[in-house]
């Protein structure tokens, strides 16, 4: 039997959102963290409720870490001080993923840093499709307990509801995973598209065998939408080649510098994201994915 009474959760800064939602499935009521500047910039921060002996659920989505990670730190060892039992987060988006070795003399390998970091904070992790390339898990570089939520499920039933006749698409060779996992769970066509890449923003294509599909709707899909020019590209393709004007969906919608401009004008239908960033395209909800694995890690079962 789980006790949610020794649980407390608490959303830091621009999490509100997903802290109220995962709050309401785990049948809590989010503690109140307060978190402002003094007038040289450092961090103030105060939690509203008393810990002592809970089991501390944070919630931080990382997308542009460099102005959170101070206050989230802080935040871990705030509860931890007061007494907290246990401390975990739930970052659906997880940070710091891309720099898994030196491809130049002299580099930092930030995600080995990182980890580090979290890991000597946190007790355990939960997040959403981390951008594991050179990584078999995070448990290569995380020393804590971590979950890794699937968002496969709850885009395949975005796509079943919302999209007619859907053949799925990924635009690269690292896409295939998230492809296959989503057009398995309602059996759906998909194919995979392969890329050259030749720096930040520039990129050749090669499309797959796509005879039979001209009457469906192309989805493309990946695990990180950030500056739009791959699915940008792969639209251009696929328009050139007779299909209709494809819907895109990205797990993390982070949308860089130029990017919603970038891909208005590429012929796009929609573009939708899941909520494990903020951003004006999140109509895919991953609360109902992430509350188990929460529970899991952080309630004791008796």
């Amino acid at each position: 039997m789980v006790h949610t009474a020794q649980l407390m959760i608490a959303g830091l800064p621009g999490n509100e959102d997903r802290t109220e939602r995962l709050a309401r499935r785990l049948g809590l009521e989010p503690a109140a963290l307060e978190h402002r500047r003094f007038p040289d910039g450092e961090s103030y921060l105060r939690l509203h409720a008393d810990p002592k002996d809970a089991s501390v659920i944070l919630v931080a989505s990382l997308a542009r870490p460099d102005d959170q990670v101070p206050a989230l730190l802080f935040a871990a060892d705030l509860a931890r001080d007061l007494g907290a039992a246990r401390v975990g987060l739930v970052a659906p988006y997880l940070a710091y993923m891309r720099q898994d070795q030196r491809f130049r003399p002299g580099e930092a390998l930030t995600s080995r840093t990182f980890a580090r970091w979290l890991s000597a904070h946190f007790d355990w992790l939960v997040t959403v499709d981390p951008h594991l390339h050179r990584y078999a898990s995070l448990d290569e570089i995380y020393s804590l307990n971590s979950r890794v939520v699937q968002a496969a499920p709850a885009l395949a039933d975005w796509v079943a509801e919302h999209v007619r006749q859907p053949v799925l698409i990924g635009p690269d060779g690292e896409s295939e995973q998230w492809v296959a996992a989503v057009a398995e769970r309602h059996d759906l066509p998909w194919r995979v598209i392969t890329k050259t890449r030749h720096g930040d923003r520039e990129v050749t294509m090669r499309l797959p065998e796509l005879s039979g599909l001209e009457q469906h709707t192309p989805v493309l899909i990946d695990d990180i939408l950030s500056s739009g020019t791959t699915m940008a590209e792969a639209t251009r393709h696929l328009r050139q080649a007779g299909l209709a004007r494809p819907v895109v969906i990205a797990v993390h919608g982070l949308f860089g510098d130029q990017a919603r401009e970038t891909l208005n004008g590429a012929g796009i239908e929609r573009v939708v994201c899941t909520n494990s960033v903020n951003a004006a395209e999140a109509d895919i909800d991953l609360t109902g994915q992430i509350a188990p694995a929460v529970l899991a890690l952080a309630a004791p079962e008796t």
